[in-house]
């Protein structure tokens, strides 16, 4: 256990004593925050590409302790790619088409080392499609780590929300793999959650500086990959459902976001206040306790990912997540009129 530990204390140590220096680099190149629109909610310019000390945290941190082979090797070097198209980002920011681009040749070089869902579970239906013998098993591994890689950066938008559920969901994940015998993907999860950990202090509310997508893309697409080589051991239903669990609040989000565009005849990349975040906030919540009740929806999720690994009721499973969609859509399908809503911190 105590390898866990340093696994976790090394990345979060590195990632703190490095986010100073991130500041100062995103000052020199001018990867700067400047709030003009009405879906920032910060006041003044503030520095964003902390997300490189989250990456320098994470890959000392697994250098340190975890042989580099196999999907090890391509989750590395598919997230080097992708730390080095969001600091361009953060730079100066890249169209979405590039943008895509990139996560998907990130995602391919997962897949040529091995990250390849093979079988997908119907939830609460005993009934298992085998994508990869259907020839789907690339396309549909491509597709889970470009969505949940976007899901991640789309939620990025309160201080210390993303760092938060990142490092919610990867702990999840982690109890999930080292339950299921992933211990290398226990480990690099807890990498995740310990590199978030130490930026987390410059990061929550009042943000001294913000992950910005270097930071926001690295963390989506390292849950995504670990999330699908880690957790194979388990039952094939623990290993579709649970991943969707932990890093349910995301995706919900996102889904969501994407419905709403759609009923309201917006396009689907189009940038809107009606996140869930943005909901909280207009109802008067201030940043601190909109962001702890997220971590608190998150952590629920997390915690039910858990008990499905553990076998625990589905009734109860039921319960929860019903709960929180019920908390989602009473406060974020309202009509795209009302969400100019503006608020004050």
């Amino acid at each position: 256990m105590n390898k866990y530990f340093f696994v976790f204390s090394l990345a979060a140590i590195v990632s703190f004593c490095m986010t100073p220096l991130a500041k100062k680099i995103a000052h020199k190149i001018g990867a700067i925050d400047v709030p003009k629109d009405e879906r920032r909610v910060h006041k003044k310019p503030i520095p964003r590409m902390g997300g490189l000390a989250i990456f320098i945290g994470f890959m000392v941190s697994v250098f340190s302790f975890i042989p580099l082979e196999g999907p090890i090797k391509g989750m590395v070097i598919g997230g080097a790619m992708i730390i080095i198209m969001g600091i361009m980002d953060d730079i100066n920011p890249l169209s979405a088409k590039a943008k895509l681009a990139g996560q998907i040749i990130s995602a391919a070089v997962a897949v040529y080392y091995g990250v390849i869902i093979q079988v997908l579970n119907i939830p609460f239906v005993d009934y298992q499609l085998n994508v990869e013998a259907l020839g789907l098993g690339i396309p549909f591994t491509i597709f889970w780590i470009v969505g949940i890689t976007n899901t991640l950066n789309l939620i990025d938008g309160l201080d210390g929300l993303a760092a938060g559920v990142a490092t919610i969901a990867a702990i999840s994940l982690s109890y999930v793999a080292y339950f299921n015998e992933s211990y290398i993907a226990a480990m690099i999860t807890l990498a995740i959650a310990g590199s978030c950990i130490g930026f987390l202090p410059y990061n929550f509310n009042p943000a001294k500086i913000f992950m910005g997508d270097t930071g926001s893309l690295f963390l989506g697409y390292m849950l995504a990959v670990t999330s699908v080589f880690g957790l194979t051991k388990g039952a094939v239903a623990i290993a579709t459902v649970v991943p969707v669990l932990a890093l349910g609040l995301p995706i919900f989000d996102t889904t969501f976001a994407i419905l709403r565009r759609i009923l309201n005849g917006r396009p689907i990349m189009e940038p809107d206040k009606g996140h869930l975040h943005h909901k909280l906030l207009s109802t008067g919540m201030g940043q601190k306790r909109t962001v702890l009740i997220l971590y608190a929806i998150s952590s629920i999720l997390g915690v039910s990912a858990a008990l499905m690994t553990r076998r625990v009721s589905w009734d109860l499973l039921f319960i929860i997540i019903a709960a929180c969609a019920l908390m989602y859509i009473s406060l974020g399908m309202q009509p795209y009129e009302k969400q100019k809503t503006t608020h004050k911190e």
